[in-house]
């Protein structure tokens, strides 16, 4: 036993004894017990029946005794450990101040009257508020205020891309000279000392142009969250004169003239069919379902110069932003988490052409997703070192297992990762999906990796209250050669029956909420095979039939 200690950390062992009589004969149990005990009474008592051969007769008198015994002297050993204390407490031994603290302390934490609030978050708090302007008159303010901020970030994007062409073209006329001198002044290194030369020059205006493009985004952000606000808190206050004169002082900036081209997007955009499907065997769920042929981009981009719809489509983007009806949009990407080629480039220079107001830059996004994914594969590694992975879809884990030794933060075909956005045309969250050139081939099957992440992703829209969700139908964003008619019929009749069947499974994830998924073609597929496409869609799944009623004369 321990000086200043309130309990004792010693075992003491007591003798169980247990008699009872078989037949002429009287029989007496001793067993030694640790106190305290730490075993179950009824483990114990089997134990004992089973070791000393006791007679089932006696087996529930065995137990009451037993747990009679470990009661009372475990009462008696907290006793005698509680007169120990006080004699302590009384003696000087211990501190009474500092007992009387701990037990406050322990008392305070243990409570939930005495807990601490939580500290208020300024990214929920900004949430309410602007949950609460965008439905209010204010709306028309905050969406041309938001479109004035995107028009300044368009200029100035504007003006990099015209001084990092000037550049470029004046590095090209430079270029040519010397090439032409190759052989006669100039040498080998001399080419390659100006190429250098070229791209740190073009890395320095990047840069000094990225780091312009982040100050003010930063800018824009700040005052508009303090001006949101300032704006809410304004409202709250009945007696403020000045509030309707404050939300009227911008003019609307959404209805002006459509730029030549607009006109021309809108009819290629309108290329789409739209259907009504119920689905379920006994309770059937109604869901929409939509097949459009546009660019993946399209969802995201906005427009200077907008057309009607161009208003209402950023209005209803900001009203169901902080709601149970989010939009989602599937990209297929490559197994590296960044932003440097491909679809990706072009997506994160979409993103960056309007400010983001209430979630984190992509770039800020990525990073986390890349520190995620790091631990992620360690975490997996440390669970499976003895058993290898085994192959799917004919697939050899050694390659994979390669690769992921080579680079840690790559992810698999199959795996995907979520961005968020407020300040996308048409979507709010962004569904990376990883694929690889298995996609292009014509005989992948319903259990390829592509086709399992899109059915994870429609569990997350469950989960998540993704309501709309825009897919590639064909698995590519892009058409080539090989992809020929018969490849498109097959491919989009059996992402078709895959997605047919992972809604059927969403009535038991969510409890058959209607929802709305989009098909979405390449923008460069033709109009033949578009509509050969439409025909399909209603003989795989159930579209609801029209019912015209006629009055009988």
């Amino acid at each position: 036993m321990k000086k200043n200690k309130g309990k004792v950390n010693t075992t003491t062992e007591k003798e169980f004894v247990f008699r009872f009589r078989a037949g002429r004969n009287v029989c007496v149990l001793k067993v030694p017990l640790q106190f305290p005990v730490q075993e179950n009474v009824n483990d114990l008592h089997g134990r004992l029946m089973l070791l000393h051969k006791i007679p089932c007769f006696v087996e529930n008198e065995l137990k009451s005794t037993l747990s009679t015994f470990i009661e009372s002297e475990t009462i008696q050993d907290y006793d005698r450990e509680a007169e120990l204390a006080l004699q302590r407490l009384t003696t000087g031994e211990v501190d009474i101040n500092q007992l009387t603290n701990k037990w406050a302390k322990a008392y305070s934490e243990t409570t939930l009257e005495h807990a601490h609030p939580e500290e208020p978050c300024w990214d929920e708090d900004f949430a309410d508020v602007y949950h609460e302007l965008i439905h209010s008159p204010a709306s028309d303010t905050l969406l041309n205020l938001e479109h004035s901020y995107f028009v300044s970030v368009s200029e100035l994007i504007s003006e990099r891309d015209m001084e990092l062409k000037k550049l470029q073209e004046r590095q090209a006329a430079e270029m040519d000279k010397v090439m032409q001198e190759l052989g006669k002044t100039m040498t080998d290194q001399d080419v390659n000392a100006f190429a250098s030369q070229h791209f740190d020059a073009q890395q320095v205006l990047e840069n000094k142009w990225a780091n312009e493009l982040k100050q003010v985004t930063h800018i824009q952000k700040q005052e508009y969250q303090e001006w949101v606000i300032k704006l809410h808190q304004d409202m709250q206050n009945p007696n403020n004169s000045t509030i309707n004169e404050e939300i009227k002082v911008q003019p609307s900036q959404l209805t002006v003239e459509s730029e030549p081209g607009a006109r021309l997007y809108e009819e290629q955009r309108q290329l789409e069919e739209s259907f009504t499907i119920h689905l379920g065997a006994q309770l059937k769920t109604m869901h929409n379902l939509r097949l459009v042929r546009a660019d993946v981009l399209d969802f995201c981009k906005h427009r200077r110069h907008g057309s009607s719809g161009t208003k209402l489509r950023r209005l209803q983007t900001a009203l169901s932003l902080y709601s149970s009806s989010l939009c989602g949009l599937v990209l297929l990407v490559d197994n590296r988490v960044n932003s440097y080629s491909g679809i990706k480039r072009d997506f994160a220079t979409v993103s960056k052409e309007c400010t983001d107001f209430h979630f984190p830059r992509l770039e800020e996004q990525l990073e986390v997703v890349q520190q995620v994914v790091l631990y992620a594969r360690a975490q997996r590694s440390s669970k499976h070192k003895v058993q290898p992975e085994v192959p799917r879809n004919g697939t050899n884990s050694e390659d994979k297992n390669k690769n992921l030794e080579r680079n840690p933060s790559n992810i698999l075909p199959g795996e995907f990762y979520i961005s968020r956005h407020s300040n996308l045309s048409e979507v709010h969250i962004v569904f990376h999906l990883c694929v690889d050139d298995n996609v292009r081939s014509g005989n992948i099957t319903a259990r390829d990796p592509a086709i399992m992440g899109l059915r994870n992703i429609l569990k997350v829209c469950c989960t998540h209250d993704v309501t709309t969700i825009t897919i590639p139908l064909l698995l590519v964003h892009d058409m080539s050669e090989e992809m020929t008619i018969p490849w498109c019929l097959k491919r989009a009749e059996l992402v078709f029956k895959c997605v047919k069947g992972f809604m059927m499974e969403m009535a038991s994830w969510d409890g058959g909420i209607s929802r709305t998924v989009q098909f979405l073609v390449p923008q460069s597929i033709s109009e033949e095979m578009f509509y050969q496409l439409s025909n399909m869609l209603p003989q795989i799944f159930r579209v609801s039939s029209t019912l015209t009623l006629t009055s009988k004369r």
